[in-house]
């Protein structure tokens, strides 16, 4: 199944190939590389007009060359919601522009269930970065807790939340290891309707622990499942490992969430259509299970 973010005015992936992705952030034409990207470029010249291109080294990281002057961060909108974007030296820009189609589907299911009575929706964004999905629950109603163990990354999800409006909705912004967190949330006997979750491939926690996608994600999935409320809406498994193939997500989810809690369960890959050609880029991929 392939998940397309269509809705963009502000951001447009312009063409890929060579190992490369071309795209407008705004008014701003940004050259990055994408190793999924092994076709040929559909518009050779469209290439000639960015403003940065990133280069990777050959000893780990990379740096950007900056062709024509850039500011140091700006903004671009989805809707209603308006994003700071910051080319980083990790070639990253603070967003990613594929995650749009789930904000769409998470204010639908939000906005649904305040449409009918139900009290503001409890939404727990895990790995939550810049939160730009923290930004998209708050501003369809729901009440947030975004965590993330990167003081910055929290506070520039505080800054997205302020540039939509939306500094007066009632989101938590915790620094904070996403496993003891979650650990400590079940002691409380907290709950939430509704769990996004995108963890990294690999990584150590504070105590030196060695997290592994493949090792680690379903006993940890299952762990966050007993934080769902008696009445959950959704929860979302976002992985950007190559090779971890949709299914392997959507089974996890099918035999954690559905055998428990009914509702039904989509997966796929998460894709930007490019301008030139119209080849689907694929950005990782998305798992969601949802209530009946």
């Amino acid at each position: 199944m392939k998940i397309i973010s269509e809705n963009w005015e502000d951001f447009e992936l312009i063409d890929s190939g060579d190992g490369m992705k071309l795209e407008r952030w705004g008014d701003i034409i940004l050259s990055r590389p994408d190793p999924q990207a092994i076709w040929k470029p559909r518009n050779e010249s469209a290439w000639k007009k960015a403003s940065a291109v990133y280069h990777r080294s050959k000893s780990g990281g990379g740096s950007w060359e900056i062709l024509r002057k850039i500011p140091e961060k700006w903004t671009i909108r989805y809707g209603d919601l308006r994003f700071y974007v910051e080319p980083t030296g990790f070639k990253h820009t603070g967003l990613f522009p594929e995650q749009a189609a789930n904000w769409d589907y998470c204010q639908g299911i939000i906005t649904n269930a305040v449409a009918t009575g139900r009290p503001a929706p409890r939404v727990l964004n895990l790995f939550g970065y810049t939160g730009a999905a923290t930004v998209a629950c708050a501003a369809a109603g729901a009440k947030v807790a975004h965590v993330d163990a990167a003081k910055g990354m929290v506070t520039r999800a505080r800054e997205n939340v302020g540039l939509s409006g939306l500094g007066n909705a009632e989101v938590r912004y915790l620094v904070d290891d996403a496993f003891k967190f979650v650990a400590r949330e079940i002691r409380r006997g907290s709950r939430y309707e509704g769990i996004i979750m995108d963890p990294p491939s690999y990584g150590r926690g504070p105590g030196g622990e060695v997290w592994k996608l493949e090792d680690n994600i379903y006993e940890f999935v299952e762990t966050c499942s007993r934080l769902l409320s008696d009445k959950p809406l959704f929860f979302i498994l976002n992985s950007y490992t190559t090779g971890f193939s949709p299914v392997v997500t959507e089974n996890m989810l099918s035999v954690i969430l559905k055998e428990k809690f009914g509702g039904s369960v989509v997966a796929g890959d998460l894709c930007l259509k490019g301008t030139a050609g119209g080849l689907l880029l694929p950005c990782g991929s998305t798992a969601r299970w949802q209530a009946d």
